[in-house]
């Protein structure tokens, strides 16, 4: 702890473990059980406590909760875990949770996400690198959040719900089913409203690739046949193209799980 700088009104647990070049600005309270890698920084009256883990050059803000006990009353202490990766930035009022017996013991962020002010990440979330979070988006228990995805200011996901790789989720929604990858879901309740193909095209996917993709989507959302037998037909007709298999895959890993169809059929821009 030699290297680091903390505030002298901060309170740090005897067993915290410090890594180098590490601030801690006033009025902030580690707990014992904590773990700050190298070059994190909580900016002021950050609260972090738990058998929680901060990687390297993450950024805490002023007012946020991290680590402390679930809001499951299913929790009874149990010594559950929550990690949160490298260059992450957590902003003011923001509240991020273990996890608990019933779903794993972890809750678990990626690299480089930003989680905006007042943002929740429940008990036994796992939310992939390259996330953003906009202000007030709450993200409830066991949900499994993929890579590269945008949430909306205002979104709510509930529990157990999944979001594949690179979704859009736009403001204001209420997601009460799985998102496809590359999918964009709008609304309360949110339904599937097209691809994501702003964000695809921002993060260089091949258009060839994307034009396969699209057509992939109006086979799975056609009204003829069964979801089942679309996707099936999908992934033969389109066996070459990853984006296609990472959404079949995505539909077939939870086949008893409810997803997000579009409301009048397959439409795209």
């Amino acid at each position: 702890m030699s290297d680091a700088a903390i505030h002298p009104t901060a309170i740090v647990g005897q067993h915290a473990r410090i890594g180098k070049g590490v601030k801690i600005g006033p009025y902030c309270i580690v707990g014992d059980k904590v773990i700050l890698h190298d070059n994190v920084e909580l900016v002021s009256h950050v609260v972090i406590d738990g058998n929680t883990e901060v990687g390297a050059g993450s950024r805490i803000f002023p007012f946020a909760s991290v680590g402390l006990q679930p809001q499951d009353l299913k929790y009874h202490g149990e010594n559950s875990r929550l990690v949160i990766g490298e260059r992450c930035t957590i902003r003011e009022g923001a509240t991020l949770n273990p996890g608990t017996e019933g779903g794993g013991m972890l809750t678990k962020i990626g690299n480089d996400c930003l989680i905006m002010a007042s943002a929740h990440v429940a008990h036994d979330a796992i939310i992939g690198n390259n996330v953003i979070m906009a202000n007030y988006v709450g993200i409830a228990g066991h949900c499994q959040v993929g890579d590269n995805v945008i949430f909306g200011g205002n979104c709510v996901v509930h529990q157990f719900t999944r979001v594949g790789a690179h979704a859009f989720i736009g403001a204001h929604s209420m997601v009460d089913g799985d998102v496809i990858p590359y999918g964009m879901a709008v609304g309360n309740r949110a339904v599937l409203t097209g691809l994501n193909l702003v964000g695809l095209k921002r993060r260089k996917f091949d258009r060839e690739e994307i034009h396969k993709l699209r057509a992939a989507y109006r086979m799975i959302f056609a009204s003829e046949g069964t979801l089942r037998e679309r996707v099936e037909d999908a992934a033969e007709l389109f066996k070459g193209n990853a984006l296609v298999q990472d959404v079949v895959a995505f539909i077939a890993a939870a086949s008893d799980r409810p997803i997000l169809l579009p409301r009048n059929g397959p439409t795209l821009d």
